[in-house]
């Protein structure tokens, strides 16, 4: 329907855009790799940062443990002695783990666990406090704990030494796991971080392309108008006695509106890619659009035909150079949307002239509502849409019939349904083609939001 894109319009692209989409390809990867490295890096150090936070805290708060164990213990002692009964004789659980001694003022052993018995002082920290100190019993230095008490006249201290061998083992378990489990998540947020981008990138790309497609088929199409001015100028101007005033005037204003409607398609198409396009939303009776856009086509010349509507809003008709065209509006009915009244009359307008440019001798406009929503089929007994054209031909500068491009004088710049489709976006709707049950030609199907279910 809508037509391959112009022969002009790819040559105009030429190896330009090839080049220019390699380049772009290329950049688009380096970006790619330098956001992956910045990010594992980011990860890494994070990685890094917070695996040294948890080892050191599991170890400070696994030390905690082991000294809260012996001051308890320690504690335990220094009341025996407070509650008058002497020092005891003291025992550890576990010689190898532990050990225990009563130390007086002047730093003299009063009582020691059968481990450490015979040997000086082991450690001397303030009263309450800890340290870790070197024993004989383990090459590991042990955490040891003071607690004072009192032996009527005499002030004691009760010391309490435990192997922090536990803490040991599970900050190396902790730190083995990590060393191999840090490098894993790396290598997962690499790869993550690799797809993600690609993804974001590959929209990036598609919508460069799209951009370069665009300028270059909009200036291809903006050529073609000043190209015939100038040609028809220059022969006038080479030529005098060959050419009429009238004549010149006549093309160079054709050739004129047709400039004039295509720059004000594109204008369209920037503010819809740029989401600046804010249509009103007011009442509108697009039952009354319809028909006189059915009105507007059965007056039309040129391959379109022309007819006359009769009482039941079927066109009677009559034969024109293209052939007859007849407009059923018989099935149209109310339907009231939310919108921009020049928008959807110019939506209305684009899918009647695209339906009467590619029908044989009929076009038919049916418009309802029900559920909410208002629907308007557009058929026409052309030749139809192949199935797998049926998204493309919503994009811009296509044509899918290259018999039927401007040059043979049918043709549009392949904007008008691409139009169709934002301006049924911009009204929450949406907008599909399939095949006409009756014509057997094209059915353009779209569908609003009704006005009395907002």
């Amino acid at each position: 329907m809508a037509g391959e894109r112009s022969a002009g319009g790819a040559a105009g692209a030429g190896g330009g855009p090839a080049r220019g989409a390699a380049k772009g390809a290329a950049r688009l990867r380096a970006v790619r790799v330098r956001v992956t490295v910045v990010a594992v890096l980011a990860v890494a150090l994070a990685m890094v940062a917070g695996g040294t936070a948890l080892v050191l805290g599991l170890r400070t708060e696994l030390s905690n443990d082991v000294r809260d164990a012996a001051r308890t213990r320690a504690k335990e002692v220094a009341q025996v002695i407070e509650a008058g009964r002497g020092v005891p004789a003291v025992t550890v659980a576990d010689p190898d783990e532990e050990f225990l001694q009563v130390v007086d003022a002047e730093g003299n052993v009063v009582a020691a666990s059968t481990n450490v018995e015979g040997l000086p002082v082991l450690a001397r920290p303030a009263e309450g406090g800890s340290t870790e100190v070197g024993t004989p019993l383990d090459e590991d230095p042990f955490l040891v704990v003071a607690v004072g008490a009192r032996d009527g006249d005499h002030r004691l201290t009760v010391l309490d030494g435990r192997a922090p061998s536990g803490v040991a083992e599970a900050t190396k378990t902790v730190t083995r796991l990590l060393l191999i489990g840090l490098p894993a998540l790396l290598v997962l947020a690499a790869a993550a971080t690799w797809a993600a981008v690609g993804r974001a990138l590959r929209r990036v790309a598609r919508a460069e392309a799209a951009q370069r497609r665009f300028v270059s088929d909009a200036s291809h199409e903006l050529r073609s108008p000043v190209a015939a001015v100038r040609q028809h100028a220059e022969v006038a101007l080479a030529h005098p006695e060959r050419s009429a005033a009238e004549a010149l005037a006549g093309t160079v204003l054709e050739e004129a509106v047709r400039m004039q409607r295509l720059v004000d398609d594109l204008l369209l198409l920037a503010r819809a890619d740029e989401d600046a396009m804010r249509l009103p939303r007011r009442p509108v009776d697009l039952d009354d659009l319809v028909f006189e856009e059915a009105r507007r086509l059965r007056g039309s010349r040129g391959s379109q035909g022309r007819g006359d509507g009769g009482p039941d809003g079927r066109a009677e008709g009559r034969q024109e150079p293209g052939g007859l065209l007849r407009v059923d509006s018989g099935g149209v009915s109310a339907g009231r949307v939310l919108g921009d009244e020049d928008a959807l009359r110019r939506m209305v307008r684009n899918l009647g002239e695209n339906a009467a440019r590619h029908a044989r001798s009929r076009v038919t406009l049916t418009l309802g509502s029900a559920g909410g929503v208002v629907r308007l089929d557009v058929d026409d007994d052309g030749e139809g849409v192949p199935e797998p054209e049926c998204k493309r031909v919503f994009e811009r500068f296509v044509r899918l019939d290259e018999a039927r491009a401007r040059g043979g004088g049918e043709g549009g710049a392949g904007l008008g349904l691409a139009i169709v489709a934002e301006l049924v976006a911009a009204h929450g709707g949406t907008v599909k083609v399939g095949t006409a049950p009756e014509l057997g030609g094209a059915r353009f199907t779209v569908t609003l939001p009704s006005a009395e279910e907002s």
